[in-house]
């Protein structure tokens, strides 16, 4: 009821109630109306004027990233363009003549002798502007992709370095969201801009003969272009605006329909029957997109009307005008045919000058945004700088260290003191959301602490360069990435920036028993990881887990950390893979175990039992267990464990078969540990 209540205070007015579909399934409106673009100022504030000013900073945008991509074809395509509107130039200067010629008095040969130069430069302009409009054509075709690779690398390069704090923030990601339209929009502003020049160049042609010709001519074609320019920069306001409240919705729109063709739900779509569910759901936000569509369609008809009924006053008055000067002498017919082709060349001008600078100003917007977003990925970017790690510190400490997630209600941790000496297994359990996996995010660097320190020996996370941490440490995360590639990348991506040798990734397979898993495979490491492609298979949850654990073994990290490592792995290979990093810290490499299985950290040599963000109690296994030394809560969830397959679990069960150890226990993993 909270978030419903909020989501309607939080609307802009006019915006009307959420539907049905985004009160029960997202909790309330999706809508932006609060959040980045609020807080940055920026689409909400747009006016005519403020549009207008921004308009040419933002062309110079696409101009910078075409000299990125291609300072040749960027070249090539001004230099035709201008050529073609000097062309147009000299075409109706020329045409002026041979009017001038052939209405002239005398006999018809000569006439038609003295228009000759003339009409040969009108046929070797008109020749000249073909061949440059092919040039300009080609190059815009070569142009526009590496635009868009270009700004596409440059944002992607930006985000990839960013805080995490960043990547959590939903603001930052709608930004995201924004910033794709924009390196899509770079694209099409090439060919905008290559149709703005074309238009402009010619209407400036134009406008100069008629100016020449008669100095009325020109304000009243100044007057024709005037309505058009309001009433599409109106729309494309419109839209913008429209596109950046309703982003949110259009995402969990798509998020619906490709939950219906998701291979991960394609089993509960249909033994739940959930299709009908969501196809009803995506009708539900289907229909209010349409309605939104229908709102904007209707302003951008009354807007239209309005232009083009003072645009079609402005034309009447432009001929009227003519009319007048060639009624009362004030004017030749020749230059009357002049300015008759001139005005209705600067009309064509002025309606293809008007479209493209709509179009132009739309994308300009989210290339804006493009822009933006890489202005606040350079702020909050992971800092390139700071202290070295030292290769041979004694130990991780954390000191009193507190952590609150980016719109958390509460911290995380608070206050935290725990030791990680180097070459030892150290085990983080307790249940779920009391903080391990927070953690361990701290720990290799991807959140700094906002109350405490994490110390790298003698050295601060805060004040060290974080790339050096992330190059000491080798992450398996509890839903570490199922990367879309070969099992031979799965394995060795741990080290992309590497060659993938083939031995090291052979070695770390077989170190995680993932050697068993390749070895099933069709062709072996160059088997692609995922169905929906040729030749590509899906393994079992305990298979990808395998894959995991010989990603961080490729690794190579001077700390590994492994969140809940078997729990998709049966009894035998779970106690294979815990020997194996229990015998980790034999060869100097500190471990981090976080798990459910409390059987599992026996041999560690030192155990956290943390709850609620604090650490309740630390030790070795021998320690927390005895009675007089530990107060129990690790002691009460390992006996807890322990019973589950010690005892029957229903009156009418049987005693455990013969040969069961205690040490099934183990899973019980994906409940919680009670403290």
């Amino acid at each position: 009821m909270k978030a419903t209540t909020e989501g309607k205070t939080s609307q802009p007015a006019g915006a009307g109630a959420e539907s049905a579909s985004e009160r029960l399934l997202f909790g309330g409106r999706l809508d932006y109306d609060k959040g980045w673009s609020q807080y940055r100022g920026t689409w909400v504030k747009l006016g005519m004027w403020s549009m207008a000013v921004s308009f040419p900073r933002q062309v110079a945008v696409a101009v910078r990233l075409a000299r990125q991509a291609d300072r040749r074809a960027l070249y090539t395509v001004a230099v035709s363009e201008v050529g073609r509107g000097l062309a147009q130039a000299f075409t109706l200067v020329a045409v002026n003549t041979l009017l001038a010629e052939l209405l002239a008095t005398g006999a018809l040969a000569d006439r038609l002798r003295a228009s000759m130069p003339a009409l040969v430069v009108v046929s070797v302009m008109s020749v000249l502007s073909s061949l440059l409009k092919s040039a300009s054509t080609a190059s815009t075709g070569v142009l526009e992709p590496k635009v868009q690779r270009v700004a596409t690398e440059r944002y992607l390069g930006l985000v990839a370095k960013v805080e995490m704090d960043a990547i959590e923030d939903d603001a930052f990601h709608k930004l995201m969201d924004s910033a794709q339209w924009g390196a899509d929009g770079a694209r099409r502003m090439v060919g905008y801009c290559t149709a703005v020049v074309s238009s402009a160049i010619s209407l400036v042609a134009a406008a100069g003969v008629l100016t020449v010709l008669h100095w009325a001519l020109l304000p009243l074609l100044v007057a024709m272009a005037l309505p058009s320019a309001w009433g599409s920069l109106t729309v494309a306001r419109a839209r913008y605006t429209s596109w950046h409240r309703f982003v949110q919705h259009a995402r969990a729109a798509q998020l619906i329909s490709q939950l219906l063709i998701d291979q991960r739900a394609a089993g509960e779509v249909r033994v739940h029957d959930v299709g009908p569910f969501l196809l009803e759901h995506f009708r539900g936000m289907a229909e209010t997109s349409e309605r939104e569509q229908t709102r904007l369609a209707w302003v951008a008809a009354r807007t239209g009307l309005l232009a083009d009924g003072a645009r079609g006053v402005a034309t009447v008055a432009a001929y009227g005008v003519l009319g007048l000067l060639l009624w009362n002498g004030q004017m030749a017919l020749a230059v009357g045919g002049t300015a008759v082709l001139a005005i209705r060349a600067g009309s064509a001008s002025i309606t293809d000058l008007v479209l493209r600078v709509t179009d132009i100003q739309e994308e300009s917007l989210f290339v804006a945004d493009l822009e933006r977003l890489c202005v606040e990925a350079e702020r909050r970017a992971i800092p390139e700088t700071g202290v070295d790690v030292p290769e041979d510190f004694d130990a991780i400490r954390f000191e009193k260290v507190g952590f609150t997630y980016h719109g958390a209600e509460g911290p995380s941790l608070r206050e935290v003191d725990l030791v990680i000496p180097r070459g030892r297994t150290v085990a983080l359990v307790g249940k779920n959301g009391s903080g391990k996996s927070t953690v361990s995010k701290l720990l290799c660097g991807l959140h700094l602490p906002a109350e405490g320190r994490v110390m790298w020996g003698d050295v601060s996370a805060a004040d060290a360069c974080r790339a050096r941490i992330f190059t000491r440490v080798a992450l398996v995360a509890q839903d570490f990435q199922r990367w879309p590639f070969t099992a031979r990348v799965n394995i060795g991506i741990g080290r992309s920036s590497v060659a993938m040798d083939d031995a090291t990734i052979t070695a770390a397979a077989a170190y995680a028993g993932a050697d068993e898993v390749v070895d099933g495979l069709p062709r072996g490491l160059s088997t692609l990881l995922a169905r929906g492609y040729r030749g590509g298979q899906e393994l079992s949850g305990g298979q990808w887990q395998r894959i995991g654990l010989a990603r961080g073994k490729a690794r190579e990290g001077q700390v590994l950390i492994v969140d809940e490592p078997t729990s998709a792995l049966d009894p035998a290979a779970e106690q294979r893979v815990f020997d194996q990093i229990h015998r980790l810290a034999g060869t100097g490499q500190t471990t981090v175990l976080i798990t459910h299985r409390l059987h599992s950290v026996r041999h560690a040599d030192l155990i956290y039992v943390l709850d609620e963000g604090r650490v309740i109690e630390h030790g070795t296994f021998a320690q927390l267990m005895d009675p007089a030394t530990s107060p129990g809560a690790f002691r009460e969830a390992y006996e807890l464990q322990a019973r589950q397959f010690t005892a029957p679990s229903v009156p009418a069960q049987g005693a455990p078969a013969k040969g069961a150890s205690v040490e099934a226990g183990g899973l019980l993993g994906e409940g919680e540990v009670p403290s």
